[in-house]
């Protein structure tokens, strides 16, 4: 279903949608066809373009559940949106920062850079409990401002029980982050559900879309009390409105994006989301999931080390393996070399296939990587 939007090179195996995806064939034909118009005839159709902004914040609406598109902003990428948050919000020294031990960089190194104003960060080992989720509420003291963790972690792929962990935040007055870049696109999101204050994702990975473009979702209340760092003629309620002296931040999220918007971004951004909606994030979560299970049962009948959870409940597209007596690192350069496109991630192999990924790319995948057993 749907292969035809894709038309990857024959000699590739593409499992690293937990990194970079390769475009569905309407994305890459959306971006040609805004690159001739523009060579075209420039900017002439912008009221057209700024439509199709106005859908993909509907549609990136839809994906998280959020109440209103005006609480979407679309900024450069998820540690922009992390920073907006980090350096927005009123600290007070002595506060304190709960993170978990397996965080991408983006979501430890902006707390780190609070630590100047007195912010302490604490890092759980979420290992240190018989559930992640206890060990990070644990975690969490009268001193606790600010709860952030990944929806799914980037090496692992285990992903957490964001409802769990969002009620207890808001039992406790904590604000609760979330990384959403291993979630979104891959399964269902719903912000009100997990009760999120702040939730960021970019669309290169699970959304299928190009770098350069991000989700920042800024639940209502906080928009206004989020302090600006950043200024420019695209963040005023009064947008287009260029000879007015007097100015004040847009009431709505877009009060974010401070500049001009990467238009070229949000037509490619609005074809790939065009493409998950109209095969549904439930059907994408599922197919998804028999992928991910297959791979985890061929790997394990051969031995394999299988890193992430095994639980469909803990797991979303993440696959990280390794092979007995077998170095990893020669094990993806081999990999690599014979087309199949992964990442060296959590000390082994991290394979992620997308809804779309035909069964014959799994088999030869893990085909190739048990050859090294052999070599």
């Amino acid at each position: 279903m749907f292969e035809h939007e894709f038309r990857l090179a024959d000699d590739i195996c593409y499992l690293n949608h937990a990194a970079v995806a390769p475009w569905p064939q309407r994305t890459v034909d959306a971006v040609q066809r805004f690159a001739a118009e523009n060579g075209r005839v420039g900017s002439q159709h912008y009221e057209r373009w700024l439509e199709t902004e106005h859908q993909l914040r509907e549609q990136l609406r839809q994906l998280l559940n959020a109440g209103s598109s005006d609480e979407i902003a679309l900024l450069k990428n998820t540690s922009e949106a992390l920073s907006v948050v980090a350096y927005g919000l009123d600290w007070r020294a002595g506060d304190e920062i709960v993170i978990s031990d397996q965080e991408f960089p983006s979501n430890r190194i902006v707390w780190e850079s609070l630590a100047p104003l007195g912010i302490k960060l604490i890092q759980v080992d979420m290992g240190s409990s018989a559930s992640p989720e206890q060990a990070l509420i644990a975690a969490l003291t009268s001193k606790s401002r600010l709860l952030s963790v990944s929806s799914v972690q980037y090496a692992s792929g285990l992903a957490l029980d964001l409802e769990l962990l969002g009620a207890e935040c808001r039992r406790r007055g904590v604000i609760f982050c979330v990384d959403a870049i291993q979630s979104i696109g891959v399964k269902p999101f719903d912000v009100q559900v997990c009760q999120a204050d702040f939730v960021m994702a970019d669309g290169h990975k699970w959304m299928l879309g190009p770098e350069g473009l991000a989700v920042f979702y800024c639940r209502r209340e906080w928009i206004p009390r989020l302090a600006l760092r950043q200024f420019g003629w695209h963040m005023v309620e009064a947008v287009g409105d260029y000879d007015r002296k007097d100015w004040r931040p847009a009431a709505s999220a877009r009060r974010f994006e401070c500049g001009s918007p990467n238009m070229l971004g949000v037509h490619a951004l609005h074809a790939s989301l065009g493409l998950l909606l109209e095969v549904g994030v439930d059907q994408v979560s599922h197919l998804v999931s028999s992928k991910v299970s297959y791979l985890i049962d061929m790997l394990s009948k051969n031995s394999a080390d299988i890193v992430s959870p095994t639980e469909p409940a803990r797991r979303a597209g993440i696959v990280t393996f390794r092979l007995p007596e077998v170095a990893s690192d020669a094990l993806f350069r081999h990999l690599q070399t014979h087309g199949v496109i992964c990442a060296l991630r959590g000390g082994g192999i991290r394979f992620s296939p997308h809804f779309y990924t035909p069964r014959p790319v799994l088999e030869r995948a893990v085909g190739l990587a048990l050859q090294t057993q052999k070599i």
